[in-house]
């Protein structure tokens, strides 16, 4: 059970005494297993969900391709769950925990309420906007405009930072849905890192050196 001491020492943002109250009696905490899904893409968002502890992955799936779009971390919240949730609308995205993660779970129809009512969720649901957007358009010029090694360099050493850990469990065929490629481009590029002594391969396994 997560105590109110942890929630709000996680979302020390939230500056209301009022507020506090209200996520206290209004909110779920909610515990999902790595690899389970938080918000499924084409569904209608009924909780916005806010990250106490662990990661979610957000990404977009065409056919057998994925793009991934960004991570959310502690304190942090969806931006494509938080516009669904505005305009009652499905999402448009998919959001997976990458691990253990707990999440606040807010039921939709406070969201615009407390925006009204209080400075600090006005000023959070803002800069979720700002700062989403922001990555967003790092995602469209990376795939638009950046070679795919160098992408699947960041990626590698953006899970190195986030899973605190040079072995990164994935297989060849999960990076290239991650980047949205094929497996044999990627096999290519992973094959030509290990000559170049930047990581080894094992299996469904990359160590980085």
């Amino acid at each position: 059970m997560t105590s109110e001491t942890e929630i709000f020492k996680v979302l020390d943002f939230i500056s209301e005494k009022a507020l506090r109250e209200e996520i206290l009696e209004y909110c779920q905490v909610l515990t999902f297993q790595k690899g389970e899904t938080i918000v499924r893409e084409g569904e209608y968002v009924k909780v916005l969900p806010i990250v106490l502890s662990g990661h979610i992955r957000v990404f977009q799936a065409k056919e057998d391709r994925e793009i991934l779009l960004y991570y959310v971390d502690p304190s942090q919240t969806c931006m494509m769950s938080l516009s669904a949730c505005f305009y009652n609308n499905q999402s448009p995205s998919q959001a997976v925990a990458v691990s253990e993660t707990k999440i606040l779970a807010i039921p939709t129809r406070y969201i615009t309420q407390w925006q009204k009512k209080y400075n600090s969720w006005n000023n959070f649901v803002i800069k979720t906007f700002r700062n989403r957007y922001d990555e967003l358009l790092e995602t469209f010029e990376s795939v638009a405009f950046d070679h795919i090694d160098k992408r699947v360099m960041e990626y590698l050493n953006h899970r190195k930072e986030k899973e605190d850990t040079s072995i990164i469990k994935l297989s060849h065929q999960q990076l290239a849905y991650e980047l949205g490629t094929t497996r044999v481009v990627i096999s290519r590029i992973l094959k030509q890192f290990e000559m170049d002594g930047i990581l080894k391969l094992h299996r469904a396994e990359i160590e980085l050196l």
